[in-house]
């Protein structure tokens, strides 16, 4: 058995960064990771309950800045464990299948702190009974459904990783097999659920490599029928927990967001919002979980943070602990999981390893201050016509800033953790930028609704084409009015982003109704060619038409989008000349990556189905690569 060592620390630890928490102790185990834990209280005795690579440890926390050992429940050496409670029992699962302990390890806690481990009252093994007699053997997490008594562990080595059901009723100590979640899933190991939430017969599971949750009625526990389901925005759905009509969902992999979505009427559930930890470092995010309408979610390289969820359609981030000084981003290291439902109020948290490079594990045990974020929110709309302006851009200017776009009813929801009067600025290309002071305080909601005033474009462009003509493109468009023009830049990119002008068109003026221009682009290399026209009046003032492409020759992958207007998703079709890998990632019309970009096997054709329902209105490129070979296309999302 690994040793485990305690190391006392007398103030936080500079190498961390945190906000809203305080640092009170901290208990390594020398060469034994962690996984995840929960806790336990027993009167004013607080307990952590945490899995680590040989079983769980019983760690004492009541005095947070002196935690002592307890004892170690001995299990099958793994990396993944995962501890739940109910009433005075904890029940421990993990993925190991040799050694001790083997299957549901189910511990009587009204022993501590003199819990022997020998002792078949004090912790005993349950491998299943009825129709798995002695058949179970490992599952990769677990919850108990308090309100109903009955316990579901998911990712077992039975029914292809379905969650299975036991009945804690009668016994806790000695649970009984109910049934198991029967129904069928489309995709690729779609029934696999790797965790869930369930509560009054109703169950959230994830279905990770189905990309999304399911809603479950399990109040016929040898037949669960199914209500609904829906993915998620990575498409890597792994943790759930529900608050009230929301249901909040994380996604681990690279660059993932914690989520809400609107379930009350499960025949439309809505998203409502998605935040990230640390945007654009690629940070993944492991276990949620909600507390007081805070949701306190582990971040893997991030450590923790405190999420006020208040608002479910407005996320704001109030809180933070970076437990890992190994930096953020990408990677399974830090924070594996965290739990916020101590009597006391403290948090613990537990690091896989230390620092990196080490094989050190790290309970930490803080306490946090629960502030409210300050909301602002509001309408951007057109001052000629009052329609509602989609993308306009938000911008909380005032340090720490903050921004937003509006989505296509014009409406845009944000906020911060920061109170004061703030400048904020409100723009949109073709409008006259807007800006004001706005007073914010923690937990009121300041509503800012914004006319822009557009600018005065002097040609609207009717129409505008571009065709191929063997290794030549002939741009065709036609304006309704020439007042005040001086002419077209023609504009020319081979990727979508980088553009150079390739001639200009001075406008005629001859008072022709429509006017008709065209330009030919020569001597083209193969591949996709992306068009745009620069308008340019004779005050200097310009706006950009939109998009087309042509395809000149042909080229061993090939990618189309259909339909090309989404509102919801669309399929890209990828064809390529044998098996592989494609790298498939979606950009905004100026460049900018969007969360969107998958690794793709390909057998020679494709079907893939983009999710569009997050993004703004607006047109995206989709760039499709493999084997040092691109193709871009394009599909607007209206």
């Amino acid at each position: 058995m690994r040793f485990i060592t305690l190391v006392f620390l007398l103030t936080c630890p500079s190498l961390f960064s945190q906000t809203n928490v305080t640092f009170r102790g901290a208990y390594t185990f020398t060469n034994n990771e962690l996984a995840n834990l929960w806790g336990y209280a027993n009167g004013s005795t607080e307990y952590a309950l945490v899995g680590n690579q040989t079983g769980m440890s019983i760690i004492n926390v009541t005095d947070p800045a002196n935690p002592t050992f307890v004892v170690h429940i001995p299990g099958p050496t793994s990396d993944w464990r995962e501890v739940k409670t109910y009433g005075n029992y904890a029940y421990v699962v993990t993925e190991g299948t040799s050694g001790t302990n083997v299957g549901l390890t189910i511990v009587n806690l009204s022993f501590l702190p003199n819990i022997n481990v020998n002792n078949t009252a004090h912790v005993h093994t349950y491998r299943g009974d009825g129709a798995i007699n002695n058949l179970f053997n490992k599952a990769h997490a677990l919850q108990v459904d308090e309100s109903t008594g009955y316990l579901y562990l998911y990712g077992s080595n039975l029914n292809s990783g379905r969650p299975l059901i036991l009945n804690l009723n009668p016994n806790p100590y000695n649970p009984t097999y109910a049934g198991y979640v029967n129904t069928a899933f489309t995709g690729s190991n779609a029934n696999y659920v790797h965790d869930g939430y369930a509560e009054g017969n109703m169950l959230y599971a994830g279905h990770i490599y189905g990309g999304f949750f399911s809603i479950v009625n399990t109040t016929n526990k040898s037949n669960p029928t199914i209500v609904a389901t829906q993915s998620t925005p990575n498409l890597f759905t792994h943790n759930t927990w529900l608050n009230g009509n929301t249901l909040f969902t994380t996604d681990e992999t690279s660059n993932s967001y914690l989520a809400a979505y609107d379930i009350s009427n499960t025949d439309n559930i809505r998203l409502l919002d998605k935040i990230q930890s640390n945007p654009g470092s690629s940070s993944i995010v492991h276990n949620t979980y909600i507390l007081n309408n805070y949701a306190i979610t582990s971040w893997y390289k991030d450590g923790f943070t405190i999420v006020d969820v208040s608002r479910p359609d407005n996320l704001v981030q109030v809180g933070n602990y970076d437990t890992y000084p190994g930096g953020s981003g990408n990677g399974f290291f830090g924070c594996w999981g965290v739990y916020p439902y101590l009597p006391s109020g403290n948090i613990i948290a537990s690091n896989i390893n230390d620092v990196p490079s080490s094989t050190n594990g790290k309970l930490f045990v803080l306490t946090p201050t629960y502030t409210r974020g300050c909301y602002l929110e509001g309408i951007i709309t057109d001052a000629s016509n009052s329609n509602p302006l989609n993308g306009a851009s938000i911008q909380i200017t005032t340090a720490p800033s903050v921004s937003e776009t509006s989505n296509s009813s014009g409406v845009y929801k944000m906020g911060r953790l920061n109170s004061g009067t703030v400048s904020v600025s409100v723009s949109k290309t073709n409008y006259i930028t807007y800006t004001t002071n706005v007073n914010l305080s923690n937990g009121v909601l300041r509503t800012l609704n914004v006319a822009l005033q557009p600018l005065a474009l002097p040609v609207e462009l009717i129409d505008f084409q571009a065709s191929a003509v063997k290794t030549d493109a002939l741009l065709k468009w036609s304006t309704a009015s020439e007042r005040d023009h001086a002419g077209f830049d023609i504009q020319h990119s081979t990727d979508g982003f980088s553009w150079q002008t390739e001639g200009f068109v001075p406008a005629r003026n001859d008072g022709i109704f429509p006017a008709i221009y065209s330009f030919e682009v020569k001597n083209l290399t193969n591949g996709i060619h992306f068009f745009r026209l620069r308008q340019i009046d004779e005050d200097g003032r310009s706006s950009l038409s939109g998009i087309e492409n042509v395809r000149i020759g042909q080229t061993d992958i090939s990618a189309v989008i259909s339909p090309t207007l989404a509102r919801e998703r669309c399929d890209l079709r990828i064809q390529t000349p044998g098996s592989g890998k494609v790298q498939v990632d979606v950009f905004y019309a100026d460049g900018r990556p969007t969360n969107l970009h998958w690794t793709q096997e390909t057998s020679g054709d494709t079907v893939l189905s983009i999710p569009a329902q997050d993004l703004p209105a607006g047109t995206y490129f989709v760039r499709v690569e493999m084997a040092g070979e691109s193709v871009t296309t394009t599909f607007t999302r209206m």
